[in-house]
C-alpha cells in the first residue's frame, strides 16, 4: 500500500425532512489508502450510498472533514469517477461518444480529434467493447452498458472509483462476470476503489477490507480484514470463516448464521 489517500473524520450527515431533522450517517472516521479496493455493507437507508455521494461530491455534510491527498472535498472533482447501479448512459449517443464525454474539458481542448478516438479506443479494449464503439447503448446487455459507464469513469485517470451498488441489477451470472471484470481493471489500474454493496460474498471477493455499517444514523459498527490471496474460492474455509463474520454482525440467530455461511 502507498501513503494515505482519503481521510474522512468524525463525519456527520442530516438530511432535512418535513417531519424534522433525520440523521443518517454519525462520526464516521475511515482512513482508505491508495490503491485499496475497500467494501462497504450494511443494511438498506443504513447512510452507505449517502457516504459514497459525499466522497464524490454530490453530497453535503454539517460537519466533519474529508480529505483526497490532503485537499478538502467539497465538490465534484475529476480525482474520483463514480459508477451508479444504472448505467447511465445517454441513449442518443453512440458507445464511444458516452465514453468520450468522461474527458474533461481541458483535455477536450488539450487532444486532438484523433487522440481522443485512439483514447477513446483504448478504455474501449480495456473492457472488451471496442467492436461496440459505433452501437447505442439500447444494442447493449446490461453488463456490457455497466463496462461502458466504467470506463467513461476511468478515461480521466481518477485516483479513487467510487461503485454504488453497480451490479444490483444484473443477473447472478453476469454480475459475476462484472466482478472478476472490476477485479482486472484495478489489478491493471492500480487504483483506490471503494464498493457499496448488499452482496456480502461480493464484498468479500473484491476488497482488501469489509467495512460493516450499523443501522439508521450510519456508523462503522465493524471492520474486517479480508487476508485472503486472490483469485479468491468462495467455497474455501477463509472465505466462509469471513462470511460468517460479517453475518453475525447482522443476525443474532446463531441458526441463520450457519445456514447463510454454508
Amino acid at each position: 500500500m502507498g501513503q494515505q489517500n482519503l481521510e474522512i473524520s468524525h463525519l456527520n450527515k442530516t438530511f432535512e425532512l418535513k417531519e424534522g431533522p433525520l440523521q443518517v450517517l454519525q462520526d464516521i472516521s475511515l482512513c482508505v489508502k491508495q490503491q485499496e479496493f475497500v467494501s462497504i455493507v450494511g443494511i438498506s437507508g443504513c447512510g452507505k450510498s449517502t457516504l459514497l455521494r459525499i466522497i464524490a461530491g454530490l453530497e453535503t455534510y454539517e460537519d466533519g472533514l474529508i480529505l483526497n491527498d490532503g485537499k478538502a472535498i467539497h465538490a465534484p472533482g475529476y480525482d474520483r469517477g463514480m459508477i451508479f447501479q444504472e448505467s447511465r448512459l445517454f441513449p442518443w449517443l453512440v458507445v464511444e461518444d458516452n465514453v468520450a464525454f468522461g474527458i474533461s474539458k481541458e483535455n477536450q481542448k488539450r487532444l486532438s480529434k484523433k487522440e481522443k478516438q485512439e483514447l477513446v479506443r483504448q478504455y474501449l479494449e480495456l473492457v472488451g467493447l471496442e467492436q461496440f464503439a459505433k452501437a447505442y447503448p439500447c444494442q447493449l446487455s446490461g453488463g456490457m452498458q455497466q463496462r461502458v459507464s466504467i470506463v467513461r469513469a476511468l478515461i480521466e485517470e481518477p485516483e479513487i472509483l467510487l461503485l454504488d451498488e453497480p451490479f444490483g441489477a444484473l443477473d447472478a451470472l453476469t454480475r459475476i462476470h462484472m466482478q472478476h471484470e472490476v477485479l482486472r481493471i484495478w489489478e491493471h489500474k492500480r487504483m483506490t476503489m471503494l464498493l457499496v454493496t448488499h452482496d456480502i460474498d461480493e464484498a468479500i471477493y473484491l476488497g482488501d477490507r469489509v467495512i460493516i455499517m450499523s443501522a439508521r444514523p450510519g456508523t462503522i459498527k465493524r471492520e474486517i480484514a479480508v487476508d485472503l490471496p486472490r483469485p479468491r474460492n468462495r467455497s474455501s474455509e477463509g472465505f466462509i470463516r469471513i462470511r460468517k463474520s460479517i453475518l453475525q454482525e447482522f443476525f443474532e440467530d446463531q441458526s441463520v448464521v450457519e445456514d447463510f455461511a454454508i
